[in-house]
């Protein structure tokens, strides 16, 4: 039935929007199917905002109803019957993207081939053993989860990357699991994924997906602060004086053609060009994945993920992204602006990520073997996941606030006033321990000193280089003959 409901739905709606390959096959239906006549007569009574929101949308003139996106199948598992006695239907809650699919079939594909639908995977990862057991406890107990669950994740973790929605017996959803609308949400149907993180129920908004603060839901805080950054840029300060004039409820949407007073994280990562379509692979135009303790190109992340994109190799996604700087900016300062970033990428990889991963391995045999039950853990762990990912990210958006104060400050900071303060303590206390204590405990130090005699760290045992030295005092010198006159 659903199956069929959508074909129909999918004619229909190509028909409108001006598919020359059906635009002649099928006709806009002149009047919405009487079943999803029949819920929203109902639904005004209450729950009118939500029939609102769809009387405002591209569903309503393209007379797709209620029922269109909700009609279930006998034999899934979130169906239900719902509707007045004797009258009812069989439907379900959740339009995953696999219903989507039967009108949006390009857009879910690449949706389901990006990072974004496979975000519901940290359910298995160090931050949710954070989640789950650090902060939380499994004190959360519904049907679904007899055994309990963490508030914290379910609140947290879950609500952007998504969660494996439970359905019950009865078609109804576990409330540890639903509502969810994280973008890498694990539907009933076993489809991955959440258009309505985006493009919100029930208007599905193309100008509210375009909006940054549409992304700055999940993309936010001490990891990954793209919507602080996006705020500080040239782009955020544009955007957030001059909004007004982008037009973002625009079918055609092209930068330096339709618009030219900023760009949106959309304009960036997914919107149309005069050279590209538009994309729901949210990667296509990234050229680094700085999510891991050392950045790595997104080919590799690809590929360790399964994805088709493991076939793109990113000097490609660069161009795409150049293409879209290029709408404004000249090449030149394009390709400056990526030397800088690339340069930042060095930088921390070099003098923090890699001495860091080093020094923590060396360490491993003198802490307690419980993850996060040592103050190194954290301290490690928010030199990488929370300072270095903000220097990172910052550098790549043009934030230099943020790249800096709350980036490569903070890193140098906490390195030298927390993690080796830290790292000599475990050495003096294996010392005096176990033979296999002391054998730890002098391969650490040795690695310890190996990495602040290098040329990076030496200056903080007193040791600056003479090159070092010499820049610095030159460049003290020229600024006082420039400026104290």
């Amino acid at each position: 039935m659903k199956k069929i409901i959508q074909s129909i739905v999918l004619l229909s709606a190509l028909a409108l929007f001006g598919s020359p390959a059906l635009a002649s096959v099928a006709e806009p239906p002149e009047r919405m199917s009487e079943i999803s006549k029949e819920c929203t007569n109902c639904h005004k009574k209450n729950d009118m905002g939500l029939v609102q929101m769809w009387g405002d949308s591209k569903h309503y003139r393209a007379k797709v109803g209620c029922y269109e996106c909700h009609a279930a199948d006998p034999g899934d598992s979130d169906a239900f019957l719902h509707g007045e006695k004797g009258n009812e239907k069989l439907i379900s809650i959740i339009v995953s993207p696999r219903d989507c699919e039967s009108c949006h079939a390009v857009e879910v594909k690449q949706t389901e081939e990006s990072h974004h639908a496979k975000a519901g995977r940290i359910l298995g990862s160090l931050d949710n053993l954070l989640a789950e057991v650090v902060e939380g406890n499994s004190a959360f107990i519904t049907e679904g989860f007899p055994g309990g669950n963490s508030a914290a994740a379910v609140n947290g973790c879950w609500q952007c990357h998504g969660s494996q929605v439970k359905a019950l017996e009865d078609g109804q959803l576990d409330p540890a699991t639903w509502p969810n609308t994280g973008i890498g949400r694990i539907n009933p149907d076993g489809s991955e994924g959440a258009c309505t993180a985006c493009h919100a129920r029930h208007s599905f908004s193309v100008e509210q997906a375009r909006a940054p603060e549409t992304c700055g839901k999940c993309h936010m805080g001490p990891d990954h602060p793209h919507i602080e950054v996006y705020n500080e840029s040239k782009h955020g300060i544009q955007y957030a004086s001059q909004k007004g004039q982008l037009g973002m409820d625009r079918a055609k949407w092209i930068p330096g053609e339709d618009y030219s007073t900023a760009p949106t994280c959309s304009t960036c990562h997914m919107g149309a060009t005069k050279d590209q379509d538009v994309t729901h692979d949210v990667g296509m135009r990234i050229s680094w994945n700085n999510r891991p303790p050392i950045s790595i190109r997104p080919e590799v992340s690809d590929k360790k993920m399964g994805l088709p994109g493991q076939h793109i190799d990113w000097q490609t996604r660069r161009d795409n992204m150049q293409d879209v700087c290029a709408a404004c900016h000249s090449d030149e300062y394009i390709d400056s602006f990526y030397l800088q970033y690339d340069g930042l990428i060095e930088l921390y990889t070099e003098k923090f990520a890699k001495p860091g991963l080093k020094l923590m391995k060396a360490a491993k045999p003198l802490m307690k073997p419980v993850k996060f039950s040592n103050k190194l853990d954290f301290v490690w762990f928010e030199l990488w996941h929370h300072e270095g990912r903000r220097a990172r990210h910052g550098a790549s958006m043009m934030g230099p606030d943020i790249t800096h104060w709350e980036g490569t400050y903070d890193l140098a900071k906490n390195f030298y006033t927390e993690m080796v303060p830290e790292l000599e303590e475990l050495i003096e206390k294996g010392e005096h321990g176990s033979a296999a204590d002391k054998k730890a405990a002098h391969h650490l130090r040795a690695t310890l000193d190996e990495v602040l005699n290098s040329e990076n760290h030496k200056w903080y045992l007193g040791k600056m280089s003479d090159k070092q030295r010499k820049i610095r005092e030159q460049a003290t010198k020229d600024f006082k003959a420039q400026f104290e006159k």
